[in-house]
């Protein structure tokens, strides 16, 4: 099976045309002519990247997942390159109801018509991992259930082996290819792809993201039932909603749209600022708009989280952008270890500079912000700059989020709604509220700490007095020893001088 795959990839390379790649490196330029004579019977009229997009396509799901991720890789990919790649949908037929059904009853221990009143066999959703069904339980309640592709675990890991071994080609063979780090960028997809054939990490991510904006008046988030969730199944409470692209729809049901692209926005920053957990993978068919205005939140396979210390930096940046202090830029960028200690900070100023001062004379509505972070991120290579997983997770999340507002109101004005935002974080981090957290955050531990302080203290002074004895019985030996060592001089003199005498 792994040899028949390989060869069909090898005969999706030549029918598209992607030796191109290959042969426009210096060592195997010559055989350019040679090849074009010899496969004479192609077609290539079409752009490279319309080709690669294809080529994907017909290699199935888990290359054209592969594909997205590139197309996030903005840092690593050209240009023309990344457009094209996130075109990729992800269109995949569903499987048997009766092996759905058969997966049911393997990780729940019972069949679907006993675990539920009503389970429709045709799929309302079907994707490369999974797909899901409609139900209902006894007492009325909508469910959806989510279904592991039988097998496609074997099938991820055969192709995820084809893919390293091309990642290590393109190291070896392209003088770029270790600084574009390959094999990083297959690991990390192969992380992404792990982490969604665990349905149970989903729904700890779901559960986890409901928890943070319970009560929201932004975002919904549905219910995990734990009692009929496996690796293998996820039961979630089915979300009643507009598909967010259907503005047609949203706007005969007397949606607000600049509300709710506003709300977008300040999702995403108390996603990103408060929590330090987001949603990663907000592309259209994930969001959903329920009737009171607000977003339903779906797919929960891919989030990202951030550190403390990511969230400062990257707020330090955004403001940075926002007062133009480009200088503050490149050094937190230094400060943050994003870019090499050695960076010259006037050059790397330069550069930002560059990118963003054209984008000021504009009006502020008109400024993407997504593609300023995409020239940054070109920008970039330059200097060395590693980008984080994470930020790069980040990265794709801000231009899906900018583009669906943008596509809800298109006077949207990211900047203006994001900057309060960040300010007044800011200030909770760093002013009196901040001080006060931490105060509350480090409170369990003074409370076991502070009764073991005299004790601490006692024995602090016990050990600073043995050392202080210590030190001085250590003088006094030296005293004596000094003292010691006249005598014995002396001692000598004196011998010396008798010697002398009775001689």
């Amino acid at each position: 099976m792994f040899v028949l795959r390989l060869l069909r990839i090898l005969y999706t390379i030549i029918r598209y045309g992607l030796d191109e790649f290959l042969l426009g490196h210096e060592r195997i330029r010559g055989l350019e002519k040679l090849v074009k004579t010899v496969l004479f019977w192609r077609n290539l009229h079409q752009p490279r990247a319309v080709r690669l997009r294809l080529a994907l396509e017909s290699l199935g799901p888990i290359f054209v997942k592969f594909g997205q991720v590139l197309s996030t890789r903005r840092d690593l990919m050209p240009p023309d390159l990344a457009d094209e790649l996130a075109k990729l949908q992800d269109r995949v037929p569903p499987f048997e109801s009766s092996v759905a059904e058969a997966v049911i009853e393997a990780n729940l221990g019972r069949k679907p018509t006993e675990l539920f009143s009503r389970f429709d066999p045709i799929p309302v959703a079907s994707a490369s991992v999974a797909q899901v069904h409609y139900a209902e339980f006894a007492d009325g309640r909508s469910v959806a259930v989510k279904v592991l592709r039988p097998g496609i675990g074997i099938i991820i890991e055969h192709d995820l082996s084809l893919l390293r071994v091309m990642a290590w080609l393109v190291e070896k063979i392209f003088a770029d290819g270790k600084r574009l780090k390959p094999r990083e960028v297959v690991s990390e997809f192969s992380r992404y792809l792990h982490d969604e054939l665990d349905l149970q990490r989903e729904a700890a991510n779901a559960s986890q993201l409901r928890r943070n904006f319970q009560g929201s008046d932004m975002l919904l988030v549905p219910e995990v039932f734990w009692d009929y969730t496996s690796r293998e199944v996820l039961v979630l409470q089915w979300m009643q909603g507009i598909p967010i692209s259907r503005i047609a729809e949203l706007q005969a049901a007397g949606i607000d749209l600049r509300k709710l692209s506003r709300f977008g926005v300040e999702i995403f920053f108390t996603q990103v600022f408060r929590d330090g957990f987001f949603h990663a993978d907000m592309h259209p068919g994930n969001i959903f708009v329920a009737p009171d205005n607000r977003y339903i939140a779906l797919d929960f396979g891919i989030v990202g989280s951030l550190s403390d210390y990511d969230k400062r930096y990257l707020a330090i940046n955004f403001l940075a952008f926002f007062q133009r202090d480009y200088k503050r830029v490149a050094t937190a960028h230094i400060e943050s270890g994003w870019v090499p200690e050695g960076t010259n900070v006037e050059a790397l100023e330069a550069a930002v500079r560059t990118v963003c001062e054209p984008i000021f004379d504009r009006p502020l509505a008109e400024i993407s912000f997504g593609q300023v972070l995409l020239r940054l991120f070109e920008t970039s290579r330059r200097f060395n700059v590693e980008i984080q997983p994470q930020l790069v997770l980040l990265q794709k999340t801000l231009l899906n989020i900018e583009g669906l507002g943008r596509q809800l109101d298109p006077h949207l004005d990211l900047w203006q709604t994001a900057k309060p935002f960040l300010e007044r974080w800011m200030n909770e981090q760093i002013g009196w509220r901040g001080l006060i957290r931490q105060i509350k955050h480090e409170a369990p531990t003074w409370a076991e700490t502070l009764p073991q302080l005299p004790r601490a203290l006692v024995q602090l002074a016990n050990q600073q007095h043995q050392q202080q004895l210590l030190k001085t019985t250590t003088l006094l030996l030296e005293e004596q020893q000094r003292r010691n060592r006249w005598l014995a001089i002396l001692a000598g003199l004196l011998a010396a001088l008798l010697i002398t005498h009775w001689i």
